[in-house]
């Protein structure tokens, strides 16, 4: 699967608030200790298994750094590498390579600790059915496009990127329209009647009762959200397996809340086309990876 890369924009400006956040052009350490013009080599070494996500993003940290910095590997994005291995030499400027390494190493770190996991939830999906694997908007603060790439290149896809992207009922949506004497079906009218034709209007349900109104209120997309495997299933065989109605058929189920790796091959099998994780930004641990300049 061919992964399109973070947008270059949001990239350069993530880099240059991360380095400028670290101070790395104030570096009094490697300005007290490294002269600027001693060359250096260095690799970069996976001390832990996993998915390699961010090489380019490296590069981009160490170039805006120097740009007499080149970052080199026989590795790509998405490649699965066992721990030990070392994934890409760095040569320039070891004062420049020095004071960009916390950072390099930060992204490429947690970028490659998202990628894993979205490797292995969907890995795990798989076991159960086909229902597609995708993030949500718990992401770190000004790191979304770098996240959302890495949950790519593990395998999975994006939910809607920003609030802009889509319709998304949700509880505190339909208890603000109840407030207003406005039930789940006047909700739905409001968000279509707002939205361009080419937007899904999602809602969010807890029980069947919901689904069926929602269904019938026009919703493309229902959440499922926190329901069981048994509740889940029930609600997809009920308006995708016997119903007549094309309306029915046309609708996608998404299943969310609470879905852990033990857990996400049960939900597979119910039958939804969806499977939210917020687990893939919010949770995934950091790859344990170094850099390690080399001896001259």
């Amino acid at each position: 699967m061919t992964v399109s890369p973070p947008p270059a924009d949001a990239l350069a400006m993530i880099i240059a608030s991360a380095l400028d956040e670290d101070r790395a052009s104030f570096d009094v350490t490697t300005r007290a200790t490294v002269p600027p013009d001693q060359p250096g080599e260095a690799t970069v070494l996976y001390k832990q298994a996993g998915v390699i996500c961010g090489l380019e993003v490296m590069a981009a940290v160490f170039q805006q750094v120097s740009d007499e910095i080149e970052v080199t590997s026989t590795f790509e994005d998405g490649d699965w590498v066992e721990a030990g291995t070392d994934v890409a030499e760095i040569t320039g400027p070891l004062a420049a390579i020095l004071s960009g390494e916390r950072v390099a190493l930060n992204l490429i770190q947690r970028m490659s600790g998202i990628a894993t996991m979205s490797r292995e939830y969907v890995q795990a999906a798989a076991q159960g059915g086909t229902a597609r694997v995708v993030d949500t908007r718990k992401t770190t603060p000004g790191l979304r496009a770098i996240e959302r790439y890495a949950v790519r290149v593990g395998g999975a896809h994006n939910h809607r990127n920003t609030l802009e992207d889509g319709i998304l009922l949700k509880d505190n949506h339909i208890e603000a329209a109840a407030q207003r004497e406005v039930d789940l079906a006047g909700v739905i009218a409001l968000a279509r009647e707002g939205a361009a034709h080419t937007i899904r209007i999602e809602v969010e349900v807890v029980d069947a009762a919901m689904a069926r109104e929602a269904i019938a209120a026009g919703a493309d997309v229902i959440l499922l959200d926190n329901m069981t495997p048994a509740e889940m299933r029930a609600v997809v065989e009920e308006h995708r397996g016997a119903s007549a109605d094309p309306a029915n058929r046309r609708v996608l189920f998404e299943a969310s809340g609470g879905i852990t790796l033990d857990t996400i091959a049960e939900v597979a099998a119910t039958g939804v086309d969806l499977i939210s994780c917020g687990a893939l930004t919010h949770s995934a641990p950091a790859l344990d990876i170094s850099l390690d300049v080399r001896p001259a």
